[in-house]
């Protein structure tokens, strides 16, 4: 499996993992709540690097950019019906 190919299947459970994180742990900072969410990313796309072969040479550099796509998400959640639902206790 080329590298995009892995990137977009990890990237596509990345909305999913900042709506549990946001659930499971509204409570926090955002900050925690971010290092969470990157944590639980960085887990599956390690997890599918390690099956498919390695692919991902500079970690910090991927984990920057992870961030940056985390904080857009949540940026998208924050700005959609979603964020009025959940703050409406629905």
């Amino acid at each position: 499996m080329n590298f995009l190919s892995k990137f977009l299947q990890g990237m596509a459970f990345v909305p999913a993992i900042v709506n549990g994180v946001e659930g499971l742990f509204g409570h926090k900072s955002g900050t925690e709540k971010k290092n969470t969410a990157l944590t639980l990313a960085q887990n599956t796309i390690q997890a599918t690097d390690a099956i498919a072969g390695k692919d991902i040479v500079d970690p910090a550099k991927f984990q920057d950019g992870l961030g940056k796509v985390i904080d857009g998400v949540v940026q998208c959640l924050n700005s959609s019906a979603w964020s009025k639902a959940k703050g409406s206790g629905q």
